[in-house]
């Protein structure tokens, strides 16, 4: 295999698991702009439904049903199909509030990507899931860390994302 053809590898892998790293953050942060971003632009969308716009539609109605995320990718597992396709899994540990709740998930995703105009994008991502359960102590109930004068309590984050402030408030942000 010539030294060109492995550099190429090597950046298809990287460019992929950049993917799976900024869907988290784009999640966490509420930014469905860049989030849709990562997918081709025909992607296929539940309902039958075909394209980014359906594809924000879909994660603003699912994202509405939960509060904070917090996404921590782990192993990532890429195959190379041919030049301009790859399939992979993702381990991710997930964190979620919902209501007052505070709910620890392990995921796997599974996901097919393509490169399309020299850029890998998400084609299909599925959400399987090993388990979901409460966290023992709730961080909704804790009081603020005031960071760094505290190492324990409540953060600033996601609330200092203008992202996230928007998904929640948009009338704050225009």
């Amino acid at each position: 295999m010539s030294s060109d053809r492995n550099v190429e590898q090597l950046l298809a892998y990287e460019q992929i698991r950049q993917l799976a790293s900024r869907y988290a953050l784009a999640l966490d942060s509420r930014d469905l702009l860049a989030l849709v971003a990562l997918f081709v632009d025909d992607v296929a969308v539940a309902g039958a439904t075909i394209g980014r716009d359906a594809l924000r539609a879909e994660f603003d109605r699912s994202l509405r049903e939960v509060q904070r995320t917090f996404l921590l990718v782990g192993t990532h597992v890429i195959d190379l199909v041919d030049d301009d396709t790859a399939i992979g899994s993702v381990y991710c540990k997930g964190e979620i509030q919902v209501g007052e709740r505070w709910i620890h998930q392990a995921i796997l995703y599974t996901d097919r990507y393509a490169r399309r105009a020299g850029r890998w994008l998400f084609v299909r991502r599925v959400h399987r899931l090993w388990y979901g359960a409460d966290v023992g102590v709730n961080p909704l109930t804790l009081a603020a860390a005031n960071w760094p004068e505290h190492h324990d309590g409540m953060g600033t984050v996601p609330e200092q994302w203008p992202t996230w402030r928007a998904f929640w408030n948009p009338e704050d942000e225009r």
